[in-house]
């Protein structure tokens, strides 16, 4: 049996190395250029190239996002950019644009290319063209079903690898091709600038009445008409993996690096529990957990199931259960040596996420401050803190309280 690649995104250096420590097998990011997120800070040509060093190193591979839609005055700035990547040590580029498929196989040729899901791929034929065009994978439209997956697969070259996505937002406009923010603001989506009007509330204005706003109501939260769940497909990776997909993909390269600690664990510790004993796998309860500590929306099996997402119609916002309150920075003689996130108090029991994976807690019995005097609480941020602890707390670990 082939091993699944769980394909973890970064944003920046620090969800870099979340997904770096937490057991990504490979890593996507996007360069100041070209790539569908530009509210992140992203990589320019130096961190890049350290950061595809330090992936090497632990034999995680780096695919570098160039899947913007380009017009005539971004096109001749193309090549030039995939020179660059390809002398960073880029292993993939993901595209979305047969041109730039074209432009990468002359300017990056020894990159390999993966087509991105903008390109919208839902059938074996295009799949198989892509092939024939150079693409090593295809990442496929998201919304295929596992029936349509498995089709695909069965119809194509085995060298071929499919990616899907398996956790993450979900776009109401077909695999991510949305024009409601341009028209809107003025924010390109396909040059990833977009605003997530789908997130909004909704009302209706009748022209002769100024001022009175008309509800049309789905739930008594107000009107989300594009509003759709995030998906989660953490229980169900077997049947993934059965239907001949590859890659595992965590949406969320415009998420916090603790999103890409947790989710990537998650994953990791899923895919290791399985392929140790796949005729008898059972998600372990924990792992489900995990993934209710990160901000989310209700979490649904997208098309996977040959149903939809649908909407989250109680809000445009997430569910935020947890937060961060200190990053551990070592441990040593029964103390640990913290750096506060949140604030936190003495007495309290904290959840503790260590680069091992399995979570535990630690009750705060007692806390001082850098001059070495008792405190009740850390309320300060980035604030140095001592904690004594029977319970090692390993260097790296993130400490999480629930949100009362």
């Amino acid at each position: 049996m082939f091993k699944g690649e769980l394909l973890a995104p970064a944003g920046d250096a620090e969800c870099f190395m979340s997904a770096l420590t937490f057991g990504a097998d490979a890593i996507y990011l996007a360069g100041k250029q070209f790539g569908m997120r530009s509210a992140p800070s992203n990589f320019d040509f130096d961190t890049l190239r350290t950061s595809i060093r330090k992936a090497h190193e632990k034999n995680v591979k780096v695919y570098v996002t160039c899947n913007t839609l380009p017009r005539n005055d971004e096109i001749d700035r193309i090549p030039a950019f995939l020179e660059e990547v390809a002398d960073c040590g880029a292993d993939a580029l993901i595209i979305a644009d047969l041109g730039v498929m074209n432009l990468a196989a002359r300017y990056a040729p020894k990159v390999e290319r993966h087509v991105s899901t903008q390109a919208g791929v839902v059938n074996y034929q295009t799949a198989q063209f892509l092939y024939d065009m150079g693409a090593s994978r295809v990442v496929l439209a998201r919304e295929l079903s596992l029936e349509d997956i498995a089709g695909i697969r069965a119809k194509t070259d085995p060298h071929l690898e499919l990616e899907v996505f398996v956790h993450g937002s979900m776009c109401v406009s077909f695999s991510g091709r949305c024009l409601i923010s341009s028209y809107l603001v003025g924010r390109d989506a396909n040059r990833g600038d977009c605003a997530q009007p789908c997130r909004w509330k909704y009302h209706l204005y009748e022209e002769h009445r100024e001022g009175q706003y008309f509800p049309v109501m789905e739930e008594d939260g107000g009107t989300y008409l594009y509003n759709s769940r995030d998906l989660c497909m953490i229980e169900h990776i077997d049947d993934i993996l059965k239907a001949g997909v590859k890659s595992l993909k965590i949406e969320g390269r415009a998420k916090a690096a603790y999103y890409v600690a947790v989710t990537t664990n998650a994953y990791r510790h899923a895919l290791d529990d399985y392929y140790r004993d796949p005729e008898h796998w059972v998600l372990a309860p924990w792992i489900k957990e995990e993934l209710d500590k990160v901000s989310h929306r209700e979490y649904n099996t997208g098309f996977f199931y040959g149903t939809e997402p649908g909407q989250n119609t109680k809000d445009g916002g997430y569910i935020r259960q947890y937060e961060v309150v200190a990053v551990c920075d070592d441990y040593k003689d029964g103390i640990a040596y913290l750096t506060q996130r949140n604030r936190f108090f003495a007495g309290d029991t904290l959840d503790i996420l260590p680069p091992d994976g399995i979570p535990f807690t630690v009750t705060v019995t007692s806390m001082f401050n850098e001059a070495g005097e008792s405190i009740e609480a850390a309320p300060h941020a980035m604030q140095k803190l001592t904690v004594p602890t029977a319970t090692p707390i390993p260097a790296g670990s993130l400490l999480r309280k629930k949100r009362g």
